[in-house]
């Protein structure tokens, strides 16, 4: 009996492991903090951002942290441009979302609050969305049409 115990719970292991499933549960929860990170320019600010690049980086995101550094962020990087939306699902902190296109031009921002499952999404197909704290965008006067720089946009990429 043991033994097809065994056996069972190391293919579930297993399974849950092929499909990523196992990741999910080990980081619910908990927020995600050892992403690649990248150099953003905006304006004369440098911003800090965590990448997200996977389907699971990117449905994690910044859920379950409590606060943020002011001058870090967290860029979700897609592999084709589309209409992107983002919610607040079991995320604690108020974020402005930068909707923004393969240049580096931002098509337009959005104020989400914590805990609010409310879509906010692209006025166009971006592959690119910048998340920061809530007001950081307003602070550093930059808006729709404002230009954000660093390799991800960088057009040899």
């Amino acid at each position: 009996m043991k033994s097809r115990l065994r056996t069972f719970l190391l293919a579930a292991v297993a399974t849950l492991t092929a499909t990523g499933a196992l990741a999910q549960l080990a980081t619910e929860g908990m927020p995600q903090l050892d992403l690649q990170h990248t150099q953003i320019g905006a304006g004369m600010y440098r911003i800090d951002a965590q990448v997200a690049a996977t389907p699971e980086q990117r449905q994690i995101g910044l859920m379950y942290r409590k606060e943020m550094p002011q001058h870090e962020g967290m860029l979700f990087v897609f592999e084709r441009p589309a209409v992107q939306c983002f919610w607040m699902k079991n995320t604690l902190i108020p974020l402005t979302a930068a909707f923004v296109a393969d240049d580096g031009s931002i098509v337009n921002l959005a104020d989400m609050k914590p805990l609010d499952e409310t879509s906010h999404c692209s006025g166009k197909p971006v592959r690119f969305v910048l998340e920061m704290n809530q007001g950081w965008f307003g602070q550093h006067h930059l808006a729709a049409g404002s230009r954000l720089r660093g390799p991800a946009f960088d057009p040899r990429r």
